[in-house]
């Protein structure tokens, strides 16, 4: 017989905010909400979304001196047109010297896929899988997006919880706790908890 005493999990009661609509509006809210749920985790690593670099320098401003991990995800470079790279250096230059990364890479769901379909007209799984994930808003598929990425470069482990933070067209709306995994075990990532999301898109 076990005389072991069984370990009984608590069930969790969280918050999640909820905002009206998404959009950069958002953003302060956002990092706020996340930077107190990640102190109340006790969370070692985070990853952000930010397209010029606005949106990474004011997380890592937030979230300096609480020894958080910080990577910022960037669009690829030619995203927007051959040999231009939307990421602004004076950002870059703030954000490194905060000790925070800056990632570019190819999108998780929008690399070689995303040249079949503007070629060929004919979406691809990862961007079958994207538009999937937009069911839970942009920011959710970008959240989750940035976490394959960073998880793929080696800048975050994928044995602890990470802090997810994205959001719709500019700025930040959106943040999620989650179990990061890279990209060619994309089943194994969990997301943990919803702590703020736009209500509607």
């Amino acid at each position: 017989m076990n005389n072991k005493k069984k370990v009984q999990e608590k069930a969790i009661i969280g918050t999640c905010l909820y905002f009206p609509r998404p959009g950069p509006q958002n953003t302060k809210k956002t990092l706020e909400i996340a930077l107190a749920r990640a102190q109340e985790l006790n969370l070692r690593q985070a990853v952000v979304a930010s397209t010029s670099g606005k949106t990474g320098a004011l997380a890592v401003d937030y979230f300096k001196g609480i020894g958080m991990k910080i990577v910022v995800v960037t669009h690829c470079s030619g995203y927007l047109r051959p040999d231009y790279q939307e990421f602004r250096p004076s950002y870059r230059k703030i954000i490194e010297a905060s000790g925070a990364q800056v990632l570019t890479a190819q999108h998780a769901f929008g690399g070689v896929g995303r040249a079949v379909r503007k070629k060929l007209g004919t979406y691809e799984l990862d961007e079958i899988m994207a538009y999937t994930l937009r069911v839970f808003g942009e920011g959710v598929k970008v959240a989750i997006e940035i976490s394959l990425m960073a998880a793929d470069a080696g800048l975050i482990r994928t044995s602890e919880p990470c802090l997810a933070i994205g959001g719709t067209g500019q700025g930040a709306d959106t943040a999620l706790i989650l179990k990061p995994s890279y990209s060619h075990t994309f089943f194994d990532l969990r997301v943990l908890e919803i702590v703020a999301k736009p209500r509607l898109n």
